[in-house]
Formats: C-alpha cells, structure tokens, sequence
C-alpha cells in the first residue's frame, strides 16, 4: 500500500497562494536533493511551487521544523539574497544559473556557520530573486561578514541581507510552510510519483482508503452519513483514547488516483471533515502494474 500521512493546517500571508503549479518540478526536485547534501542529512526538506501575485515561485523548506517552531533561542529572522543573473520567462533561476547559486548558498551557510549558531529554514525564488531564510541568535558582525563575501567571491551579483525581530518565527510558520491546498498537492503528488515508479500508469480505477479524525462519535455520524450519499464504504471506526481527535473514521471507494482526480476527492473529504469539526488524514492505495 503507497500512502500519504498527516495535512497541516495554517493561515495565509499577505501574498495570496493559489494552486501548487506542476511545471518544472522534476527540475526543482533536483535542486532539492543537492541542497539536501548542503544542510542536513537528518531534516526532511520538501520544495514546491505555488502561484504568487506576480507569478510563479518556489520554495524550498526544512519541512521539520514545523514540529519545533518557534525557538526562543533564535529570535531573530536573517533574510540573505542575490538578485539571479539569468532567470526564465517565469522569474525562476535557469539551469545554468543553479549551479552559481548552489555555490552562493553554501558560501553564505559556511560564512554563518562559522560565526553564529543559527537554523537554515528555507528558500524562496521569485521574481529573479533567490531568498535564503535563517533564524540566528545574535546579529553582531554577521553583515559585515556576509558583506564582504559577496562583495568578494560573487562580485557580479547583487545582494541584500536584512535582519528582523521574529520571536513567533511567522516568516516560517506564515509563508515558507505551504498552507493546506498546497500541502495536500504535495502530498498526492509523492503518492502519485511512487505509484508510477512502481510501474502504475494511473490509467485504471481501484480501492482508495481514507482516515479521518474527529472529536465526537455524533460528528463521524454525521460525516460517514455523507459518505454513504457519496458511494464509500465504511472499512473501519475506531476510538483512539490517547489521541486529540479520539475517534478514527477509515472509508474507502472505487477511484482514478490521477493528480487531478486524486485532488478532487482529497479537497472535498479534507473540506467536508472541516465542517464536522474533524480532520482528513490522507490516503492509500495499492499499485496497478501493466503486466
């Protein structure tokens, strides 16, 4: 069975994120795995493309530390970018240009490691502009040092770096850390893509499992009485005690679990258990393999 696990919930920022967009995304996963080498080994990074006010953008992110924000140790937001040489149509570094700005970016995390603690967040592409976000204990000399590095290794780019109060770590938690429409899209998209390394085309229909979680037994009552109007099955329910959400729901329905099709269903059970005062909780499946 290929699954996916829990959707986190959160307000939006100023800037309105809309729909995760598809394209380029087997070129952005490169970019994630190599930066993956530059800051740990032990978090789990994800990266994913949403549409911003004046176009495309991506965002790489430390997606663990969303169990651990904010740090009261790093109160401060260090926002650190260069403006990109030679971006597309789209504002996003081309290919060429990746390889100069994984060398910015790991000069700029050397720089930092060496003179303060600090935790690497994220980074964000815009607009021809490449954003590296970290959270710091201490803002002394860190400029200078940062000032002089670009000035001397990267000459022909520029650069800013900007320092900001941020005790609620709000720039991670409000804008780096995709909303629930952007992290449900990445999450079928993983399912979808082991599927299809499993040698699934997607092309036929098959059982599709879902949990759901709520706080009363009269809630999931109400909810599994609008899943039998909507043809699922009832596979199990189970009362959790040591859980927040104690009372478990596992329905389950015949189903095409291609990108578009998956997200239709998953927006609607995530939305219909939000108005019970519940929580969707994903989706599973089993491989379909041409023979």
């Amino acid at each position: 069975m290929i699954g996916f696990g829990e959707c986190v919930m959160f307000m939006g920022e100023s800037t309105n994120r809309c729909q995760t967009m598809t394209k380029k995304i087997t070129f952005l996963f490169a970019f994630l795995i190599q930066t993956f080498v530059s800051f740990s080994q032990e978090d789990t990074w994800d990266v994913y493309l949403a549409q911003y006010e004046k176009g495309v953008g991506s965002t790489l992110l430390n997606m663990s530390l969303r169990q651990k924000a904010p740090m009261p140790q790093y109160p401060y937001l260090l926002k650190t970018w260069v403006t990109i040489l030679n971006c597309s149509s789209d504002g996003l570094p081309t290919k060429e240009e990746l390889d100069k700005l994984y060398k910015i970016s790991d000069r700029v995390k050397a720089v930092i490691d060496s003179n303060l603690r600090n935790i690497p967040t994220g980074t964000f592409s815009y607009q021809c502009e490449r954003i590296d976000y970290y959270y710091i204990n201490d803002t002394t000399e860190i400029r200078k040092y940062l000032a002089t590095t670009y000035q001397n290794e990267f000459p022909d780019y520029k650069y800013s770096i900007t320092f900001k109060l941020d005790k609620n770590w709000e720039a991670y938690l409000m804008f780096l850390y995709p909303n629930a429409e952007t992290y449900e899209y990445m999450s079928n998209e993983k399912v979808i893509m082991n599927l299809t390394k499993s040698g699934d085309n997607l092309s036929k229909s098959r059982q599709v499992d879902h949990w759901l979680y709520f706080n009363d037994e009269a809630a999931r009552s109400r909810f599994i009485t609008y899943a039998l109007k909507n043809k699922y099955k009832v596979e199990s329910k189970e009362y959790l005690k040591d859980a927040k959400l104690k009372y478990q729901l596992q329905i389950s329905r015949i189903d095409y679990v291609d990108m578009n099709s998956i997200s239709k269903i998953t927006t609607g059970l995530r939305r219909m258990a939000k108005d019970f005062n519940g929580e969707y909780d994903g989706w599973e499946t089993f491989v379909v393999a041409e023979k």
